[in-house]
């Protein structure tokens, strides 16, 4: 494998949920604080979602490991199950025996949980993957809300899944569900690449890298690209780069690495979609027809003084491409200089419609014939 030759110690981008490789963003913290304040105040439902590698299970068992000794946690990570089976699950995960039927459960778990609040200790249940629940354990869900005091919820549950929950929930036949989310909050992708090469990096120093330099900045550029932020397409494509870069004898994982592997797992972003747009921008529509073009480029050949600059062909003018948007074709540009001409177009601004009439204005109609103002 390649840890040796990149002076690893163990895998840096494994796809298991590792709570020790936890990447924490802006939504990561805003999700672990509503997390921790919904469970140490009582709030009852609390609903996760996030797209699907956005890191929600690590996420959970990074809270699970240091949730406090005295709170009790259920959790179910496979939610396809009958109302029956359900119970089976729970009973189990609660430690429940003397039951026959929903209603011995039922009397059971209302005692558990009476003995632990009476005790101010939490009891927590955490389903993920919620968005496959069906119907009938999303209405069984609800009833378990209605374990409570006066004054607080003696049961804290958390429904984490893919934005499809959220659909779920929009079901007019959950609408009292619904009612009784308290809080709600979202994990979201990597939002730009300077937070996806912290990402890598950060997983690269727990991992024992010795160099931060491995992973080249138009490499980075690439993944955020082909990944679209989202951590565990992030992990995928560098575990490849790193296991190719090894066979390849290759120190420096290069962005041209980075496009062959993203093509293997058809990960290149197409030129007919623009999920980040940030990044790409659509070709400036031409104003002349191809008569015009052709007179416009006669008139100013051959014209005026030998030692000006002659214009530039129109077609000319005309952005190159590749399969991960626009950029400079020149062989002289380096992986850095991709990267830094990406930052500066994120950072272009634009005139509004009333200074582009009035530049047009001043510069293209401002004089009459002979050059003469008008």
């Amino acid at each position: 494998m390649y840890l040796e030759f990149y002076g690893l110690k163990e895998l840096p981008f494994a796809l298991t949920p590792d709570p020790r490789y936890i990447y924490f963003t802006p939504s990561h913290t805003e999700v672990l604080a509503n997390l921790h304040y919904g469970i140490e105040s009582g709030k009852g439902l609390i609903v996760v979602t996030g797209e699907v590698g956005t890191g929600k299970t690590t996420m959970l068992r990074w809270v699970m490991q240091r949730l406090d000794r005295s709170v009790l946690v259920a959790y179910i990570f496979n939610p396809r199950l009958s109302v029956p089976e359900f119970y089976q699950h729970l009973a189990a995960l609660f430690d429940i025996r003397n039951w026959e039927n929903k209603s011995d459960f039922l009397i059971e778990f209302g005692k558990l949980l009476e003995a632990r609040h009476s005790r101010g200790l939490r009891t927590v249940l955490i389903v993920d993957e919620a968005h496959g629940l069906s119907a009938d354990v999303l209405e069984e869900v609800r009833l378990h809300c209605n374990f409570e005091s006066d004054t607080a919820k003696k049961l804290q549950i958390v429904l984490t899944g893919q934005p499809e929950l959220r659909t779920l929930l929009n079901d007019p036949q959950l609408h009292q569900l619904k009612q009784r989310i308290a809080l709600r909050c979202e994990i979201k992708a990597l939002p730009n690449v300077e937070e996806t090469a912290q990402y890598i990096a950060s997983r690269m120093k727990i991992a024992g890298a010795g160099r931060r330099e491995i992973f080249s900045p138009g490499a980075v550029d690439c993944i955020f690209r082909c990944s679209e932020g989202i951590p565990r397409n992030i992990n995928n494509l560098c575990d490849n780069a790193l296991l190719n870069g090894f066979a390849a004898g290759a120190s420096v994982v290069s962005r041209a690495m980075i496009e062959e592997i993203a093509g293997t797992f058809d990960m290149l972003p197409r030129l007919d979609r623009h999920p980040l747009n940030v990044y790409e921008y659509e070709a400036p529509a031409r104003i002349f027809n191809a008569a015009g073009r052709a007179e416009l480029w006669s008139a100013g050949v051959g014209h005026g003084n030998e030692n000006e600059p002659k214009a530039a062909s129109p077609d000319s003018l005309a952005p190159k491409t590749s399969a991960l948007g626009s950029y400079s074709s020149s062989s002289s540009m380096t992986d850095a200089d991709i990267l830094i001409n990406e930052y500066r177009r994120r950072g272009d601004s634009y005139l509004s419609t009333d200074e582009l009439t009035s530049t047009s204005t001043a510069s293209s109609f401002g004089r009459g014939n002979n050059g003469q103002s008008l």
